[in-house]
This record gives C-alpha cells, structure tokens and sequence, in this order.
C-alpha cells in the first residue's frame, strides 16, 4: 500500500504531461477535402445567388478565386498561437490577406470583419492592416504617415509598412507566412524573414480569415499551433 500513492501520481504526472503535449499539438484548419470548419461572407452572394462561390477547393488546395470579394472565416477563435500558411498567386499577382482576431462581420467598408490583416499583397507581404481594431509598432510615424492620419476606419492610416523587401519568392513559387499572435502581440515572418512586430493590440483572440480580394490565390498549409 505504501508504494501505491508514490504510483498513483506518476501515472497522474504522466497523463498531465501527455495531455499538455497533446494540447499544444498542431492541426491543420483545411482538411483537404472541403471547407469544413469555415464558412463564407461574400457580400454580394447576398444580392445576386448566381455569383459563383469564390473559395473552392481544387487538387487538394484550398483556393480563394478573387472575386465575388469577401472572407472565408473559421467557425472556431483562437487565441495564442502561431499560424503557419503557405501560397502563391496561380495566375496574375495581385491581392489577398490574413486577418487575424476577426470578429464583428462588415465592419470596415461593409466588407471586412473588424480585425488585424497580415497582408500578403505581391510585394507587400506582412504588411499590417488595421480594420477597426489597432496595434503599434515602432517607427510608426515612417511605416503609417503622419499621426494625425491614423485610425481605424475609413478614410483614416491604416495601413503599417512591413521591415524589409524582398522577402517573397517569385511570382508561381510558394511563400511561407508565419504568423504568431501571443496576447496583446502579434509577429510575422515570410520566408523566414522577421518582417514585422505589433504590440498593444486592441484584439487578443478572434477568428481567422481569408481575403477574397481581386488575385486568384492558392493555399497548400494553413497550419495552427497553440502556444
């Protein structure tokens, strides 16, 4: 009997530590197969039911197609994490973004859910864009324009410019994205590059999003981890 409760908790630490490593364990948001676990806000499905559906899946790729604009968004939030994307524009370059912390639906332009965009526009990837939520980096006043400028909504500075140039690959070849949001910060890698660092985030969890936004865009890996 007296070997039993020294045993008894082995086994219990042993379990704790499993599930702790299981908790922080990562998961694919795409399945490969259909867009279980997200779903679609494309205002103008709204207005006209013959606009084609613009995010697919195709040869086992998720894939935004552009047009009718709008956000594949997850049914789940998250918070404290690190989300790991591939892409590449499959046609033309163009437009396309990750918000991140997403929440009220069509709170910017009656379009974009109020959130924190990681740009990945060709040649501006991880940018940030602020859509009615904030977040300061440093050096503002040179990466957003003038502080009189900036805001939230529309009309106002909401864009923040991203550390280096050159970081994506050429046009048809895969980028990786890493984005790490931890409390009230949000960083960014592409390619392994450290592009940019937010903090005081008005937001601190939320859905994530996938921007329909004029360039037909293919994703391989959308991967989240917990942290």
């Amino acid at each position: 009997m007296k070997y039993f409760f020294p045993f008894l908790y082995l086994l219990l630490l042993i379990a704790c530590q499993n599930k702790s490593h299981q908790d922080i364990e990562s998961k694919s948001l795409f399945n490969g197969i259909d867009l279980t676990g997200w779903h679609v806000d494309v205002p103008g499905l709204e207005k006209d039911s013959t606009l084609r559906n613009p995010f697919i899946v195709r040869n086992g790729m998720l894939v935004s197609l552009g047009t009718p604009e709008g956000h594949l968004i997850t049914d789940a939030t998250f918070e404290n994490y690190e989300l790991d994307v591939e892409y590449r524009f499959a046609g033309e370059p163009g437009n396309c973004g990750v918000l991140v912390h997403a929440s009220t639906p069509r709170a910017l332009y009656e379009m974009f859910p109020k959130s924190v965009e990681v740009q990945l526009m060709h040649e501006n990837a991880g940018d940030f864009w602020c859509i009615v939520e904030n977040i300061e980096t440093d050096d503002m006043e040179n990466r957003r324009g003038p502080k009189e400028n900036w805001g939230i909504t529309e009309g106002k500075e909401r864009r923040i410019k991203n550390l280096t140039d050159g970081s994506e690959k050429p046009l048809g070849e895969w980028n990786a994205i890493k984005i790490r949001c931890m409390n009230d910060s949000i960083s960014v890698w592409v390619n392994n590059d450290f592009v940019n660092k937010g903090w005081n985030c008005t937001a601190n969890r939320g859905q994530i999003a996938l921007q329909a936004e004029g360039a037909e865009v293919e994703f391989r890996k959308v991967i989240l981890t917990p942290k």
